[in-house]
């Protein structure tokens, strides 16, 4: 890539991340807030750990008795310092804002129960309702596309320096952090942040993505016309053709891709297998179709 297209395209992400900026700082704070929210009612008070710079936390304050907002405040500062030293200043600027405020809306929110009069003795629901809540909170801050900095930048530096995915160091960090409160605070309370974590997990990419409402067939198969004209005429939905090679037979071949609602994914799949028993297709969930007729 030369110094010209490089510099085209470094234009085109900073265009990106100026683009509806004061909404996006707006999302930002909605979902930080909701985050503390949960972190306050459901985890913190029960002991649950859900990995991260706000697990840490709950571990510390249970064995020390130190504020869990001044633990998360100065475990970012200390991995604000190292992202700048280990990273770079655009990665560190990114996890900024969110190493500031979300410690301040822990802060702000230590209290809450004292005002909202909620049961939260039931650790299963605890642990449904805070992964649930904290989850939505995450994914907003996401899709607006900041992060809330603590491991996030424990992430990134493994990922640079010990060639891992972000998945991976991911699993790594949050994965000692949970596993270490089952010393702290017994199997049961382990077991329930692994909860958190999958309902976190799961809720953040619902948010993100949103609920599929369409399927993508990628179909293979010697009836070739007759699926198209299926797709076309019966169902009415519009059908991309793409040249292909098998990997192993080396031959050349057309792949059919459609997009259909959901609810007429029944009678694709039963209309491919009845106009050709052999064909090869895969289904994939879309979350977003643009543009086309």
């Amino acid at each position: 890539m030369n110094v010209f297209s490089k510099n085209k395209y470094l234009k085109i992400a900073e265009l990106i991340d100026k683009k509806a900026y004061g909404k996006r700082v707006l999302e930002f704070l909605i979902g930080c807030l909701t985050v503390s929210l949960a972190y306050n009612i459901f985890i913190a008070p029960n002991h649950l750990v859900p990995g991260g710079v706000g697990g840490i936390a709950v571990i510390l304050d249970n064995l020390f008795g130190i504020n869990n907002s001044t633990v998360i405040v100065i475990a970012n500062i200390f991995l604000l310092i190292a992202s700048l030293i280990l990273l770079d200043k655009e990665k560190t600027r990114a996890s900024l804002l969110g190493t500031m405020m979300f410690p301040i809306f822990v802060t702000l929110t230590e209290d809450i129960n004292v005002w909202l009069q909620i049961d939260t003795s039931h650790m299963l629901l605890s642990a449904l309702f805070g992964g649930i809540l904290y989850g939505l909170g995450a994914g907003i801050v996401f899709r607006a596309g900041f992060t809330m900095g603590g491991t996030d930048i424990i992430n990134q530096i493994l990922s640079k320096y010990l060639k891992q995915s972000i998945g991976t160091s991911m699993l790594m960090s949050d994965g000692l952090i949970v596993l270490s409160s089952g010393i702290f605070f017994g199997m049961n309370s382990m077991l329930y942040s692994i909860i958190i974590l999958y309902c976190i997990s799961l809720m953040a990419d619902r948010v993100i993505l949103g609920i599929s409402d369409s399927k993508a067939f990628f179909i293979i198969t010697d009836k070739e016309e007759e699926v198209r004209e299926y797709v076309l005429q019966t169902l009415g939905h519009g059908v991309t053709v793409f040249k292909a090679k098998g990997g192993y037979k080396r031959q050349k071949e057309n792949l059919l891709m459609a997009v259909i609602p959901t609810s007429e994914y029944y009678q694709l799949t039963e209309g491919i297998k009845m106009i050709d028993k052999d064909a090869f297709y895969i289904i994939t969930d879309t979350y977003q179709v643009f543009g086309g007729e």
